[in-house]
């Protein structure tokens, strides 16, 4: 090879490496400009490094004191951590491939990716107190590879109601009974044209998240859905993948916010109108910015000093140089910058 064209094939070479690297720290689109909030607090390293691992986050609120959480999280390559509000790691469960989690009194329910093939849902009791998770066992929910997650918050001793997303886009709504071996029985069925993951009930709407689709609500008719695509990707608000869903009540208002993967941003939505109020990012900060977001949750509350009006989780997906962890920001931080 003559010298010129090893020059040239360096000079190639260089740049593709440096479109690379630009590709993996900013956005190739941009939607709507976000405002800017910091982080409050991050919880300690899930356990699997040099890996796409951290995935989705829930809170726990204590009934005994509710200034008092606690946060539930999946390494997705492992299992599921506890974490109190200043990020502390207090306790792990091997679970191997469990995905989305959520949580409704003291059952915890993971999206179990073990078996690729027939979908089921990982189910176990925290002790707050311990704390510590107890696995209960696992319930079979059809075909398909178990991905996304979310239970219908309900009362004290209400049948418990969840949503499982094969990753397929096939949405599965029913009961999940806990006593003996856990199992999971069919209401209805929803099948979204493509790959899915996020979902967060509002009463008795279920809006679900498709990726490279946009946000969906679902409404139960007979033994499927009225389906109903109510904000999509459009580069403006949302840009793919969207990810995470969690809600918030606020002065009286109640919010849907959806994790912009693309542009590692959030967008807010006012419900139940869906009507969008804006859209925000976690930018650098005391404990870094959130980039390439999974899952989130958010929680209304007085949590003390640190959080006095709620907290918003964010997966972040570039925890460099440790491995991937979760970001607390206060809610009213939030509320404030929107105008909300």
């Amino acid at each position: 090879m003559t010298a010129v064209r090893t020059s040239k094939l360096l000079t190639s070479l260089a740049f593709v490496s440096l479109l690379a690297g630009c590709a993996a720290s900013e956005p190739m689109i941009r939607g709507l400009p976000p405002v800017a909030v910091t982080a409050s607090g991050e919880t300690a390293p899930v356990g699997t490094g040099r890996a796409d691992a951290a995935d989705d986050p829930a809170i726990w609120v204590d009934p005994a004191n509710p200034g008092r959480a606690l946060i539930i999280a999946t390494d997705k390559k492992a299992g599921l951590h506890v974490y109190d509000l200043t990020g502390k790691d207090l306790g792990f469960l091997k679970s191997g491939l469990v995905n989305n989690v959520d949580i409704v009194g003291d059952i915890v329910v993971a999206s179990d990716r073990n078996d690729g093939l027939n979908a089921h849902l990982a189910v176990y009791r925290l002790d707050g107190a311990k704390p510590a998770l107890t696995a209960l066992g696992r319930a079979a929910a059809g075909s398909g590879e178990a991905y996304g997650l979310c239970l219908k918050k309900t009362a004290p001793g209400a049948p418990i109601i969840a949503a499982l997303i094969v990753k397929d886009g096939t949405v599965r709504v029913g009961t999940l009974t806990v006593d003996g071996t856990p199992s999971f029985t069919v209401q209805w069925e929803h099948k979204i044209a493509t790959q899915s993951e996020g979902c967060v009930f509002d009463g008795d709407t279920l809006y679900v998240g498709e990726e490279v689709g946009g946000l969906w609500e679902l409404k139960q008719q007979g033994s499927g859905a009225a389906a109903r695509l109510v904000a999509p990707i459009d580069n403006q608000r949302l840009v793919a993948d969207l990810e995470g869903l969690a809600t918030i009540d606020h002065k009286g208002q109640r919010y849907l916010i959806a994790s912009s993967q693309g542009d590692n941003a959030y967008a807010v939505f006012r419900l139940p109108g869906v009507e969008y109020v804006g859209r925000f990012a976690v930018a650098a900060g005391a404990f870094g910015a959130t980039s390439e977001t999974d899952g989130i949750e958010a929680m209304a509350g007085n949590f003390g000093p640190a959080y006095p009006d709620g907290i918003f989780l964010a997966q972040d997906g570039d925890n460099a140089p440790k491995a991937q962890n979760f970001k607390l920001v206060r809610w009213d931080m939030i509320a404030a910058a929107l105008g909300l």
